[in-house]
């Protein structure tokens, strides 16, 4: 049978929802895990929170040895690897009954990650070029379709079955992603006899491709973004008049309608994207996102605070598909899974720094003040990139030799 980039596009995209969801069913709801569960009392907060962050710690250190890997091995044997080993892990935590265990267990899932980048690196590569926009787009919807399903099966196992026991879902949710990556995904344009380079010769390679670094930077400043009004969002429901009973449903509910608009807008962004340019859209999706975030400024009303949080998505949706394109546009083939793990290690600095950034500045100056910060980076962004952002296709990041 013929090679269809579309059939391909179709089976990863089905994995990486599979994987967003596994990860969303059971993480939302560590800090009970760690408090029922586990014993945690004393220092709850802390414990959630290092729980939480040490994964992406880990994921953004191991991130560029994986696509080294995945390179000179392909990415399809990494898409197995992350998930089978995940899926094991999952399973494992089900049966920690110490917190010093689990948080080795937390850093062993960020070690072992993998799944999203390699995904999204193996379409990059074996999708014709003119429908690498297209298809990036789509992609970027698995995950957040993903975490919006997730919360509502992880919560509705918590509540009926148990805490513990939605890892074992999720374990079952993630090995499905890994056995659709090893009969369903394939792979093509790949040179498996290429030579393995060093991570700090991928690192050298990279800082010399000045485009490709700027991604990066505004890679880890969007996740920031993103990730800075996390740990805020149910307190902001609290202080707009939400009743305490049903906080944590109503920003819920909130947050998952940036999932939904990404799943409505991100594709379209990647055709438009195609039409006009990945840069244009880039800049349209983080000035829409920085105006978004200055109309929640001084909104009071949590009808009109969830309807500005999906218009701000419907925006926000254009950008990961245009870093990723651009990713695309500014290295050569031989480095695109190493580009992307390196994107990856961005992304998970941005998502681990975020929530900590957000929680010290919402107790310092406010939540309201908070977004406010946030949108006029993102528009100050925006501007930056317009104007001193690569103008043209730069040479090829090669493979060292």
């Amino acid at each position: 049978m013929a090679f269809s980039w579309k059939r391909n596009l179709i089976t990863l995209w089905i994995g990486v929802f599979f994987c967003g969801m596994a990860y969303t069913i059971s993480v939302p709801f560590l800090p009970i895990f760690l408090h029922t569960e586990l014993g945690i009392d004393n220092g709850l907060e802390a414990w959630s929170g290092i729980t939480f962050g040490i994964t992406f710690l880990a994921s953004a250190l191991i991130a560029p040895f994986w696509g080294s890997l995945a390179d000179k091995y392909g990415r399809k044997p990494m898409l197995i690897r992350s998930g089978f080993s995940l899926s094991v892990l999952y399973f494992a935590t089900f049966f920690v009954h110490d917190p010093y265990i689990f948080l080795v267990v937390r850093i062993l899932q960020g070690l072992l990650a993998g799944f999203v980048p390699a995904s999204i690196a193996l379409v990059a590569t074996n999708t014709p070029e003119k429908e690498v926009g297209y298809a990036l787009g789509v992609m970027s919807t698995a995950g957040a379709a993903g975490s919006v399903i997730g919360p509502l099966v992880g919560g509705f196992v918590s509540h009926w079955v148990g805490n513990r026991e939605s890892f074992l879902v999720s374990g079952c949710v993630v090995l499905v992603a890994a056995f659709i990556a090893l009969f369903g995904a394939k792979e093509t344009n790949f040179n498996r006899s290429a030579v393995r380079s060093g991570v700090m010769d991928d690192l050298k390679s990279a800082a010399h491709n000045r485009p490709f670094m700027m991604i990066l930077g505004v890679t880890m400043l969007v996740a920031t973004s993103v990730m800075i009004v996390e740990p805020l969002l149910t307190i902001y429901v609290l202080q707009m008049g939400g009743n305490k009973s049903s906080a944590s449903l109503s920003s819920g509910i909130i947050f998952s309608a940036v999932g939904i608009a990404t799943v409505i807008a991100a594709p379209r962004w990647g055709k438009l994207g195609q039409k006009i340019t990945y840069s244009k859209t880039l800049f349209i999706g983080l000035i829409g996102g920085g105006i978004g975030n200055l109309l929640q400024l001084g909104t009071h009303h949590l009808l009109a605070f969830g309807i500005l949080r999906f218009s701000y998505g419907l925006f926000f949706a254009a950008v990961y598909p245009a870093l990723n394109a651009l990713i695309v546009k500014f290295t050569d083939s031989s480095f695109r899974g190493r580009a992307f793990s390196l994107n990856q290690s961005a992304t998970q600095l941005g998502t681990m720094s975020g929530p900590i950034i957000g929680g010290f500045l919402g107790g310092w100056i406010g939540i309201p003040l908070v977004f406010a910060i946030n949108g006029l980076a993102l528009i100050c962004v925006a501007f930056f990139f317009k104007y001193r952002g690569p103008k043209v296709v730069a040479a090829p990041l090669s493979s060292p030799e």
